[in-house]
């Protein structure tokens, strides 16, 4: 019964992604289901052989949440590789979010190319109403986040890297380094 229960749900969300403007490559895994928010004029690309996890079960550290992937704005756009890697993480795009391919995404990763408000000094109580700025995100192919690291708007991660950790990503990210903390420093560089 529980198996047949499992293919109602997937049979069920893959009717709901079948609505969305969503680009799957061959043999996306989607383990549980994850909150999508797309406006109708936005993208998701998702490549080959790619898992998107949101199953605590099996999995080596605890996930406070399912994934989330939101491309809420016109022309907004979620760019996911092949061979890639996501758990338990959030990525929000107003305008470009890159990650390519054979990447590794630990849980809690927060991923957002926007503020979501302005600063707004000269008027801060109407800051509750402003949208923010969005600058986009890359996340080069094979690069490596660990648990709870925070990606910030107009950042760039080179190919090969890994950021340690719980560390805010607030600079570019050279290929091939080590990066960790807050404020962000490079640890290690790898000579090819």
């Amino acid at each position: 019964l529980r198996a047949l229960w499992g293919y109602w749900i997937k049979f069920r969300f893959r009717k709901k992604l079948a609505k969305m403007p969503i680009q799957l490559g061959e043999r996306v895994l989607f383990k549980k289901e994850p909150i999508i928010q797309l406006h109708p004029k936005a993208k998701l690309i998702i490549g080959d052989n790619t898992t998107i996890n949101s199953d605590n079960y099996g999995y080596h550290v605890n996930m406070f949440s399912q994934c989330k992937l939101m491309a809420d704005r016109e022309d907004a756009i979620i760019t996911i590789g092949s061979n890639t890697r996501i758990h338990g993480s959030a990525i929000h795009a107003y305008k470009s979010i890159s990650i390519g391919d054979n990447c590794l995404i630990a849980a809690n990763c927060q991923i957002i190319d926007c503020n979501g408000h302005d600063l707004s000094f000269d008027n801060v109580d109407n800051r509750i109403n402003t949208h923010g700025h969005a600058k986009a995100v890359v996340i080069e192919n094979s690069v490596w986040l660990g648990t709870g690291v925070v990606v910030l708007p107009g950042v760039t991660i080179g190919r090969g890297s890994v950021i340690s950790a719980n560390s805010v990503v607030n600079c570019d990210v050279p290929p091939m380094c080590v990066a960790g903390g807050n404020p962000l420093q490079i640890i290690k560089q790898i000579k090819p």
